[in-house]
């Protein structure tokens, strides 16, 4: 890692890592589905975020492909710099381009789990989200899932994606939350999960920073990130990009805030 990490650096899942993460859900083809029309830059732009720019927080899911996503990682990244912080989501169905559908039946999380450590090529998933709370499914049963799988040393840490203030409160007692991961930007600026991921001591995650691009294009990203990037410390954003010019503009956009 040769450079000091973009904005600063923030606990999470047990890592100090970059505050500005990297999101890897734009490095699948269209649709977020299948492989990238370039996978050698795909890789080039993953390999420049960590070891020029001194990000280490990484952020994908199984769903980005699906799995497309966590290849690339592995193919670009293994074996993994110690202080690296790979954060997968698991309990997402994909039927299609842009086809999205929780399933968070145990057996499922379980089976997410196994296969996203086979592509990582990892021990441990060190933080693991669950990438929706699926609504047929009951929560205890989905919570206490990953809580086996946490004490089975298959997953580290246990994060929560796309959840309400209720939510958390709701798995808090359950579990330790180790990082809340909702949308939030300029154009959607209201989250009430964000004070209370504060108060609870909880980094939290926002993704979509530049609303899927819209807000990069028309503002360009550096009022878009520091609006982020100034509301807490505990405000630690994952942008994505397929572009290393745009990764170069997203970092040089973050240095010195802190």
């Amino acid at each position: 890692m040769n450079s000091a990490p973009p904005a600063g650096t923030i606990a999470i899942a047990g890592k100090t890592v970059s505050r500005l993460g990297f999101g890897t859900m734009r490095l699948t083809g269209p649709g977020t589905w299948g492989d990238p029309e370039d996978r050698d830059g795909a890789i080039s732009v993953l390999r420049h975020a960590v070891h020029t720019h001194g990000i280490t927080h990484i952020d994908t899911a199984d769903a980005y492909g699906p799995h497309t996503a966590e290849h690339l990682i592995r193919d670009a990244l293994h074996p993994y710099p110690e202080r690296l912080l790979i954060a997968t989501k698991v309990g997402m169905l994909r039927p299609g381009p842009n086809l999205w559908k929780s399933h968070g039946h145990p057996a499922y999380l379980r089976a997410c789990v196994e296969a996203s450590l086979r592509r990582l090529q990892a021990d441990r998933l060190d933080l693991c989200y669950l990438h929706r709370i699926d609504p047929d499914v009951p929560l205890a049963d989905q919570i206490a899932e990953m809580r086996t799988l946490q004490d089975e040393g298959k997953v580290g840490h246990i994060g929560l994606s796309k959840v309400t203030s209720d939510d958390i409160r709701l798995v808090s007692k359950e579990l330790t939350i180790a990082a809340v991961q909702n949308v939030l930007n300029v154009a959607n600026r209201i989250d009430p999960a964000l004070e209370l991921c504060r108060d609870f001591g909880i980094p939290y995650v926002p993704y979509r920073p530049f609303d899927a691009g819209s807000l990069a294009g028309a503002h360009g990203v550096l009022a878009p990130l520091h609006w982020l990037l100034n509301l807490g410390s505990h405000v630690a954003p994952i942008p994505s990009t397929a572009r290393l010019t745009h990764l170069d503009e997203i970092v040089d956009a973050a240095r010195g805030v802190v």
